[in-house]
This record gives structure tokens, sequence and C-alpha cells, in this order.
């Protein structure tokens, strides 16, 4: 199954270069909303996120995983490949 990875980001921050390193080396693809260059796309962030304001925010198939922490956590447990396929833990 196509998955469909969002990784709301911005520029100088460690956890989002962490979440994106993570990815890539997994050979995932993702589109990246930067909410420093674009104030609107922070609006839909908090509003997708249920009001997380930290930066990253993930979302895999229209679910939200949460920040960097989460995703290795995903990673660790052996489930991110589960939310890759559906979308669901």
């Amino acid at each position: 199954m196509k998955h469909k990875i969002e990784v709301y980001s911005g520029n100088f921050c460690p956890y989002c270069v962490r979440a994106k390193l993570l990815l890539k080396k997994r050979g995932l693809t993702f589109v990246e909303y930067d909410v420093q260059r674009e104030p609107e796309r922070r609006e839909e962030m908090l509003r997708r996120s249920h009001g997380a304001r930290t930066i990253p925010q993930i979302f895999i198939n229209g679910r939200h995983v949460g920040g960097c922490d989460e995703l290795y956590a995903l990673e660790r447990a052996g489930k991110l490949d589960d939310w890759l396929q559906s979308g669901s833990h």
C-alpha cells in the first residue's frame, strides 16, 4: 500500500533533522511543510495535531504520530511498518 508521510518542520530544528534522517534512512519519501516560512501551515498543524505546538509534527496516512521521539519509539517497537501499511497502531 502506498503511504503518505507529512512532516511539519522548521529551520534549525535538531528534532526535525533527526526525524527526517530516520525517514530517509528507511528510504521513505515525505512531504515537508515549513511552518516558519509558511505561517498558515502552523495553524494547520495545530488543528491537525489537536494543539501540539512543537516541531516536528508527523502524520502517516493522515494519522498523527507526534514528534521525533514518538517516531523513533514506533521504529524501536517495530510498529512503524504497520503504520506505513495501514496508518493504524
